[in-house]
């Protein structure tokens, strides 16, 4: 998330940013620059990921702007109060992403606070296929079948085997793309049509480059036109898409070459 630090960081002063809840710490990119930001402001971070590592820790213990919350996303709610912006880069599967942004929807209802969330990850490859760090977390009739070695290429709904974007045991993709409740765009799509469909009027800017930025807001924020004409540049650019596919295909060609699919020239 943090190759887009220069748009977030405009729109966080646009809507006057000041408490922020990271969901998905990245230690060393965004979370510094937000922790930074927090600090200036005057506000602060809590940062939210079950898994810290001690380095992480250490780095947090020594910013008084920033609180780690060492729980689940869906666990740590409840310690979160009057929060500006929300951004969501955990597990990129529906079920976790559609009820991170229902719970962050009544959070913001409770504390009369605009809707205001950014996303990672709404295009290729975990925009409509799930991606599970830890499947057993997800509830079965919500989890695809999936696989934990299988790999992804643009274009094929199916996994390949011993090529392609992979976890290498340490995720797993769902085994097919597309359909229902697959994927973080899915998520964010459904999520959007209930909530429109219950009178709330919601806008989503998508920036189709490095995986894909999602950014969602209320209309009815006194910043919202503001945020509109930041991102209205970005939003489904066809430029940055084209080069977003041709870093794709390049990436995924050094990993070709890695696999032995195809020979080095």
């Amino acid at each position: 998330m943090s190759e887009f630090s220069e748009i977030i960081l405009n729109a966080m002063d646009l809507a006057d940013v000041s408490r922020i809840a990271e969901i998905g710490a990245e230690y060393g990119g965004m979370t510094t620059i937000l922790a930074d930001y927090a600090s200036a402001n005057e506000g602060h971070l809590f940062s939210i990921d079950p898994n810290p590592k001690p380095e992480f820790m250490d780095w947090v213990n020594a910013h008084k702007s920033v609180t780690h919350i060492a729980k689940p996303s869906l666990a740590a709610f409840s310690e979160l109060k009057d929060i500006d912006l929300w951004t969501v880069d955990g597990d990129h599967n529906w079920f976790t992403v559609y009820h991170e942004l229902k719970a962050i929807e009544a959070a913001c209802e409770r504390d009369k606070k605009p809707l205001f969330a950014i996303m990672h990850d709404v295009c290729w490859p975990a925009g409509h296929r799930d991606m599970y760090y830890a499947p057993d977390a997800i509830p079965q009739e919500y989890r695809h079948d999936y696989c934990m070695d299988g790999g992804a290429k643009p274009g094929q709904s199916g996994l390949l085997r011993e090529q392609g974007m992979r976890g290498m045991g340490h995720f797993g993709w769902a085994l097919h793309e597309g359909g229902e409740r697959n994927g973080v765009k899915c998520a964010v799509v459904d999520f959007i049509n209930e909530a429109e469909a219950g009178g709330q009027q919601l806008a989503y800017a998508e920036i189709p480059a490095v995986f894909g930025l999602g950014i969602l807001f209320d209309t009815n924020a006194p910043w919202a036109g503001p945020l509109s004409d930041l991102l209205i540049p970005f939003h489904d650019n066809p430029l940055l898409a084209k080069l977003e596919q041709n870093r794709l295909a390049n990436y995924l060609t050094v990993l070709d070459w890695q696999d032995g699919v195809i020979n080095r020239p």
